[in-house]
């Protein structure tokens, strides 16, 4: 018989250089596979967490992408970049009296300014959809972009080093060392922006690290994609990420087939848990519907 197709969940600690498209094409060819996609790319700048979801397991990625997020960042103070991040042009530097400036004290400042629900106005070079195109497509084509501010959650927002960095151009500049708990949708890049046009001198991220994104942290990724890597069971991340919902083989047979568990709303601890049969399988994702339960997902089950 042939060997069954690979299935669950992949945490990925991606390099720097690297766009996670890249990283999904590299576990595409080492698990022989084309059924891959990933919860939310990071910039190829940046590094750390990626989840990808292999085979009927992809269908679990829409539950994973809006997750919160924490970030490890490095904010240079003092430069402006027509990016936001060390990847972009400088557009603006500040003068070295006013970098001078810049202490502890005022960045701790700026940066509780930035700390909980904030309005944030993406990057322009963001893959915001503006009139249909990528936001980081007309900024590249030398189009304005004008994007419209979202509210975000910023519930952590903490200073672990601020320190003088001689860069041999008109005096040192300020980089600060931060650690970033986040709703999804939130961009790191412009907190930097941000906190640097609030302080008067500008800003840009000069390093980014994702390490965590909801109950996965980079810690389990792996750095090396083989064909033998582990993946994580479907079942296990359902239930660590919408909890589970107990059902009986007749429960299970009848969820995939449709049908309504009459009267089982009680049962619901969650509001759209992992359905998990006796022998540990996930049958789906399921939803009240009155005092009963209905299906919302149903996942494919191995023979």
């Amino acid at each position: 018989m042939p060997e069954p197709a690979p299935r669950g969940i992949l945490l990925v600690d991606k390099p720097g250089g690297m766009t996670s498209h890249d990283v999904v094409a590299r576990a595409r060819r080492a698990l022989d596979t084309r059924k891959i996609g990933h919860a939310g790319t990071l910039d190829p700048m940046a590094t750390g967490l990626l989840v990808l979801g292999v085979g009927p397991a992809t269908r679990l990625l829409t539950y994973i992408v809006g997750l919160d997020k924490t970030y490890e960042a490095t904010i240079r103070l003092g430069v402006s970049t027509d990016s936001d991040d060390a990847d972009g042009d400088e557009t603006a530097r500040a003068a070295a009296d006013a970098v001078a400036a810049v202490t502890r004290d005022r960045i701790e400042a700026g940066v509780a300014a930035l700390t909980g629900e904030i309005d944030q106005v993406p990057s322009r070079v963001s893959a915001i959809k503006v009139g249909g195109r990528r936001a980081y497509d007309l900024a590249r084509a030398g189009e304005e972009v004008e994007l419209t501010a979202r509210r975000v959650t910023v519930s952590r927002f903490d200073v672990l080093g601020v320190r003088l960095v001689d860069t041999d151009a008109d005096g040192p500049l300020v980089d600060v060392d931060v650690v970033v708990d986040c709703t999804s949708g939130t961009y790191v890049r412009a907190l930097a922006r941000d906190l640097g046009s609030d302080l008067g001198v500008g800003g840009h991220l000069t390093a980014l690290r994702r390490t965590r994104i909801g109950p996965f942290g980079v810690s389990d990724a792996v750095t090396e994609l083989a064909p033998d890597v582990e993946l994580m069971q479907d079942a296990t991340v359902a239930t660590a990420v919408l909890g589970t919902f107990e059902v009986t083989a007749d429960e299970a047979r009848d969820l995939r087939h449709g049908k309504r568990l009459i009267g089982a709303a009680s049962r619901l601890s969650r509001e759209h848990p992992a359905a998990i049969d006796p022998e540990g399988r996930l049958i789906g994702i399921v939803e009240r519907r009155g005092e009963d339960v209905k299906s919302l997902m149903n996942m494919a089950v191995d023979a």
